[in-house]
């Protein structure tokens, strides 16, 4: 019998409606059912492309006695924490608070108020590794819960007390100036991998918003070479494992610190910010490695997450049938029975698949550690590997559409397609933005997600509004429409209204003030897989700052949340990378180029794209007629003797108009 959970719209909900046990969604009448029945609420977290969570759902939840153990003693709530981050963040720091560590599956039992007394990620069926068994765990608490229930209660009242203080808290603000950058690019090179690329040791995940920084420092203080920290870690993660070398895109985290054997879901969020990354060193460097992934990331988004309403879907799952690796992993025999003998050692060879294996079974994942010798015998075995693995059982797909990591795929697509001449990725941007616009503004708020063309319920939380932002004003630049400025500062004038803490200026809680009340308010003022909440507003408050007539207010707040953020970006880089990348931009200005001309003018046109391909990181570059209604960038900037010019401007000081690409080079290398 299927339970609540089969009218869901979150796949990973639905991946659980099968099971006996009889789960709720979250809800306040969940709640109330725990409340009448005085038992325990058990919550269970994760989402749709997790290994751990499906190990923990065929191993306890698809388990009979489990789930009569479950139905008869608890109230069971599940939560796909990609559409409520909000509840997810709320309890996660309960998780991380107990436990000292936090993950996915998350598992808590709350009491009806919905206060947590325990916490912990995945539990195996019977005792492991110092883990309880899940139903002796069960037992431990129904038993506390029945004979010391009022302890029980008093102790998860302090426990929520603790953590809605911790949630109040916030940290000492600090200036932002060019020592505090210098000051976190030296303690980042400080942890670079030399050898393997990347920060610290396993597991290793892509480093992407640091990345981002690192470029833009280069490109403000100069230098000949890109900085290693950057040109390695590129390299190393395009050519190991971590990256498909069949079909593009990248896996989420490297298990290993050489980035050979990948945990094998491919998220939305990870290729949109590395997709922004690549692309970025493609322009800085002509590295041809570094445009070749950016094409084949792009274009794996565009073919593989893309969804029939002009989103995309959140992820491919990490396990296939159940196995991780299935889909992507390969041995030498496999290679030759689809190769022959002599092309099959040979893409052995060049893929690093030995006998021993470099993964699980003597299989081994896919490398490419040098280009091959011979670029049109790749291609052949290439397109040969890649009909065969699509013979092989597929990854599912989470196919809801997230408003934030949609924003950064808009981001992406919108700048790369502008800097290296790819208008169809621009085209793409659009009709994402478009669809977003549309479907997830409802009654004039932003709403989490979509699936299948029908919106969630689930409100809108900061980083929404901010990456979605962000991704309009890219849009913006890229064409030059007055529309995705407006809807870009639209969403910031609600972020501003409905955000902020009253109290802490620059501070911004990630939950709107009208939002569901939860145990406490969430605030999350660090970059980890994806930018957080703030440090997206406050990229997309800059940006908007020189595009808008009236700037000061924009600007202000920006300010504001990057001093509020200042002691961790120096503290702790490698979890401030989004903060030190906006604040790349902030330092120099934002750098301003409004490029007039007619649409289709060679003097525009050559003048546009050499700005794009010249100017740093986080400058705003945006093309269109002189005075052009509803775009503020390029009012009083006349065309120069009746051709097209470029105004380069910092702050609000303009160089003379150039109207020669040697002018405008001139005008964009001077430094600060």
């Amino acid at each position: 019998m299927p339970n609540r959970l089969a009218s869901a719209t979150s796949p990973y909900l639905l991946q659980h409606a099968g099971n006996p046990i009889d789960w709720w969604e979250w809800s306040d009448e969940a709640f109330a059912e725990a409340a009448r029945r005085d038992v325990p609420v058990l919550l269970s977290v994760g989402y749709a492309a997790c290994h751990w969570c499906h190990v923990m759902a065929h191993e306890s939840f698809e388990d009979p006695a489990t789930a009569e153990q479950v139905n008869s003693d608890f109230v069971a709530i599940k939560v796909d924490r990609e559409e409520r981050p909000d509840i997810d963040a709320v309890y996660m720091a309960a998780t991380q608070a107990m436990t000292g560590q936090g993950g996915w599956p998350m598992t808590c039992f709350l009491t009806p108020a919905g206060e947590p007394f325990h916490c912990g990620t995945y539990y195996p069926p019977t005792p492991r590794g110092g883990m309880p068994g899940f139903r002796q765990l069960l037992d431990a608490v129904t038993t506390a819960w029945r004979e010391d229930g009022a302890r029980v209660r008093g102790a998860a009242g302090e426990i929520a007390a603790r953590l809605s203080d911790s949630a109040a808290a916030v940290l000492p603000s600090a200036g932002i100036d060019t020592d505090l950058l210098e000051r976190a690019a030296a303690a980042l090179e400080a942890q670079f991998d030399p050898r393997a690329g990347g920060f610290g040791g396993a597991p290793k995940f892509p480093p992407s918003m640091a990345l981002e920084f690192l470029l833009r420092r280069h490109e403000r203080v100069g230098g000949d070479e890109v900085p290693g920290a950057v040109s390695v870690t590129c390299e190393r993660m395009a050519r190991g494992g971590m990256y498909d070398q069949l079909a593009g895109g990248f896996a989420r985290y490297s298990v290993d610190a050489g980035w050979v054997v990948p945990h094998f879901e491919k998220m939305l969020y990870d290729n949109a910010l590395l997709l922004r990354v690549y692309a970025h060193l493609a322009r800085v460097s002509s590295d041809p490695l570094a445009r070749r992934i950016t094409e084949e990331t792009a274009a794996f988004l565009l073919r593989d997450l893309r969804t029939a309403e002009g989103g995309l879907a959140s992820a491919l799952d990490a396990d296939t049938e159940g196995v991780e690796g299935l889909t992507y992993a390969w041995t030498p025999q496999q290679l030759r029975d689809v190769l022959g003998d002599e092309d099959g050692k040979w893409a052995a060879d060049l893929l690093t698949v030995t006998e021993t294996g470099t993964f699980e079974h003597g299989s081994s994942t896919l490398q490419l550690l040098a280009d091959p010798d011979d670029p049109a015998r790749w291609e052949r075995v290439r397109g040969a590997l890649l009909a065969a693995r699509a013979q092989r059982p597929q990854p599912a797909r989470d196919d809801k559409v997230v408003t934030s990591w949609n924003g950064m795929a808009i981001l992406a697509l919108a700048e790369a397609g502008a800097a290296l001449g790819r208008p169809e990725w621009v085209a793409a941007a659009a009709e994402t933005a478009d669809l977003l616009l549309r479907l997830h503004v409802v009654d004039g708020r932003l709403r989490r997600s979509s699936r299948g063309g029908k919106v969630g319920t689930a409100a809108g939380v900061l980083e929404d509004h901010g990456c979605l932002a962000d991704g309009l004003l890219a849009l913006h630049q890229a064409t030059g429409e007055p529309r995705w400025l407006a809807a870009a500062t639209d969403l910031l004038d609600t972020a501003l209204a409905h955000f902020a803490d009253p109290d802490q200026p620059g501070s911004f809680f990630d939950t709107a003030d009208d939002a569901e009340a939860l145990l406490h308010r969430p605030r999350d003022v660090t970059d980890n897989a994806s930018p957080c909440g703030a440090s997206s507003l406050a990229s997309a408050l800059l940006t908007a700052s020189v595009l808008v007539a009236e700037p000061d207010r924009y600007r202000s707040a920006a300010e504001a949340a990057l001093r509020s953020a200042g002691f961790l970006a120096e503290k702790h880089p490698r979890f401030a990378g989004h903060w030190l990348t906006a604040a790349e931009a902030m330092v120099r200005g934002p750098l301003q180029v409004a490029v007039v001309g007619a649409e289709g003018d060679p003097g525009r046109e050559q003048l546009l794209a050499h700005a794009r391909r010249l100017a740093a990181g986080g400058t705003v570059v945006v093309p269109g007629p002189p005075d052009a209604p509803g775009v503020p960038l390029l009012a009083d900037r006349p065309l120069v003797d009746g051709a097209a010019a470029a105004y380069v401007c910092r702050g609000f000081v303009c160089d003379r108009p150039a109207a020669t690409v040697e002018e405008l080079t001139a005008s964009l290398l001077l430094r600060p």
